[in-house]
This record gives structure tokens, C-alpha cells and sequence, in this order.
């Protein structure tokens, strides 16, 4: 499933298209993907101006203007395992730069939602195993819908700091990486950079969370302790930030069916130092071990217990 580079990435590649473009129709050539389309769906959609175009999560959040009798909506959407967006413009060719170029899937039958704008310009969703979701969610009310009200601070975002860390980490026993796949803990984490975020941070994925902060009595003789984020989550927290902006300025990550929305394939894959590198010798400076796979929760986990600790 696309994490949170790859989703950046797309929004990063639909925004000049989508961004201040009127909506002139939709089309739905199915009632549903993950979930049923919302009532209405095509009808609600026409006419609507795009405001501007967001990312939550692994959520694009699409801002439609109040007008022609609609509220103020959001467009959520959502690319599941195998969704992407195709844009077709008029006269144009598709724009494959680099050498990772792979044409988007233009098979009819998975072009589910066809959103066309003025000027001719059409965004088409393609999605063969139909795992994405599309929303409307009144803009009131986005942050309080389920999808939203449970998720954690964007970990590129000023609320994600090594206290917040550090407070979501306290007198927990579950494993580190388990406690960054939550998403009411950080939003938008995958499989893919928990792994090589705490390779950089040199922290082992099987970690009790709490064995990375440190605890000391209220000055004031009261229950609840105080939480001092260690060296070790300090260094967690920046190799998360550093390991998302290197795979954003990377285009993401391509395995199995992620591209860009010009087909282009990200390429940070080829600058993973742990996932999908068993029996490779690890590359940390003066390391000298090797690349381990383990399955924690049913993901595979890649480590190296020389220099994870």
C-alpha cells in the first residue's frame, strides 16, 4: 500500500491540475470502490471548484468550494493497494521522465472515476483491485469523521517532536516499531519507513517503547511522572522526518503497483538500507553485520542486530 511519501507524491502531481479548477462533471462508471460512492456522487461534484488540495495521512483531502447550493465538502481520497490517478490533457503527451518510467494502467475496465475539469483536462482514477476510497465529508466536520478524529500529529508537522514521542512511548511494552505503526500515535507511518527510520536511529524494531524514555518523579511529590525524551528518541524523531523528505524528494517508493501520476515510478527503493535487503550486509559505517528479516504482527520486519540495539 502507497505510504506517506508515495501520497505526497501524487498530491504534489495532481495540485497544479486540480488546484483553483472548476469541475465541470464526474463520472462513475461503479457505485463503489472500498465502499459504496457517496449519494449523489457524480451530481455533487459538478460545478465545484477546487480550492486546494491537501494530504492527511495517507488521505488526499480535496477542498470544494460552497456553491450552487452544496456546503463547503472535502473530497477524501483514498488509493488503497493498487489506486492511482492518470491526468489525460488536451495535445499533451504523457510526461515519463527519468528511467523509472512505466505507463499507468489505461485498461477501461479498473477507470473507475473520471473527474473532468475546463479546459479539457480529465483526472482519471484506475484502481484494478479496488481497495481506494472515494468521500464526501462536510468540511465542518472532517477532523471529527472516523477516518480522521483517531489519527496522531503528521510526523513532518511542528506537533510531532521528540516530547510527543516520548509521551506516546511511556509505559508501553509494546515494540517500538508496533507504537510507530499506530496511527493515533503518528499519522501516515507504513511498514516500509518505520523500518528504516529506526535502522538510521540505530534502535532494534522489538524494543519495549518504554525503554526509550526516561521517567523521574513530580517535584512535587504527584503520581505522574515526568517524561524526558532520551538521545535515542531525538534521534528517532529526526530519522523519521529525514528518511519521508529524502523518499518525497525521491518520488517515493515503487513496489508492485505504485507510480507517480505521470507514471513515473519513485525511486527511493534503491536507497533503502534495511527493507527488502535480507542477507545483505548492513550499510552503517564500521557496522560489519548483516541485514536480518523478521515477522512481527505479520509484517516483515528488516534489521540488524549489530548496530539496532
Amino acid at each position: 500500500m502507497p505510504e506517506l511519501p508515495e501520497v505526497e507524491t501524487v498530491r504534489r502531481g495532481l495540485a497544479p491540475v486540480m488546484e483553483g479548477a472548476r469541475l465541470v462533471e464526474a463520472v462513475a462508471h461503479r457505485p463503489d470502490l472500498r465502499w459504496p460512492l457517496p449519494e449523489r456522487f457524480a451530481e455533487r461534484l459538478a460545478g465545484r471548484r477546487v480550492a486546494g488540495l491537501g494530504r492527511r495521512a495517507k488521505y488526499l483531502v480535496a477542498d470544494l468550494e460552497a456553491e450552487n447550493g452544496h456546503p463547503a465538502e472535502v473530497l477524501v481520497m483514498h488509493l488503497g493497494m493498487s489506486g492511482s490517478f492518470r491526468i489525460e490533457a488536451p495535445a499533451t503527451e504523457p510526461r515519463l521522465p527519468g528511467a523509472f518510467a512505466l505507463p499507468r494502467s489505461k485498461a477501461a475496465a479498473h477507470d473507475h472515476v473520471e473527474l473532468g475539469f475546463e479546459g479539457g483536462t480529465r483526472i482519471v482514477y484506475n484502481d484494478p483491485r479496488r481497495f481506494g476510497a472515494m468521500l464526501l465529508v462536510p468540511r465542518a466536520g472532517l477532523e471529527e469523521h472516523p477516518l480522521f478524529r483517531s489519527l496522531g500529529p503528521e510526523p513532518l508537522g511542528n506537533a510531532f517532536d521528540a516530547a510527543a514521542l516520548a509521551a506516546a512511548c511511556a509505559g508501553r511494552r509494546s515494540p517500538i516499531k508496533a507504537v510507530l505503526l499506530d496511527q493515533s500515535v503518528v499519522a501516515g507511518l507504513g511498514n516500509i519507513y518505520v523500518c528504516e527510520a529506526l535502522h538510521r536511529a540505530g534502535i532494534a524494531p522489538e524494543r519495549p517503547a518504554a525503554s526509550l524514555v526516561d521517567l523521574t518523579g513530580h517535584p512535587d511529590g504527584e503520581i505522574a511522572p515526568i517524561i524526558h525524551p532520551t538521545l535515542l528518541i531525538e534521534r528517532l524523531v529526526a530519522a523519521i522526518r529525514e528518511v519521508l523528505e529524502e523518499a518525497i524528494r525521491a518520488g517515493g517508493s515503487t513496489l508492485r503497483d505504485h507510480a507517480q501520476v505521470d507514471g513515473t515510478l519513485g525511486y527511493f527503493q534503491h536507497s533503502f538500507r534495511a527493507y527488502g535487503r535480507a542477507g545483505e550486509a548492513c550499510l552503517t559505517p564500521g557496522c560489519g553485520g548483516e541485514i536480518e528479516r523478521l515477522v512481527q504482527s505479520g509484517r516483515s520486519t528488516f534489521h540488524c542486530r549489530t548496530c539496532q540495539k
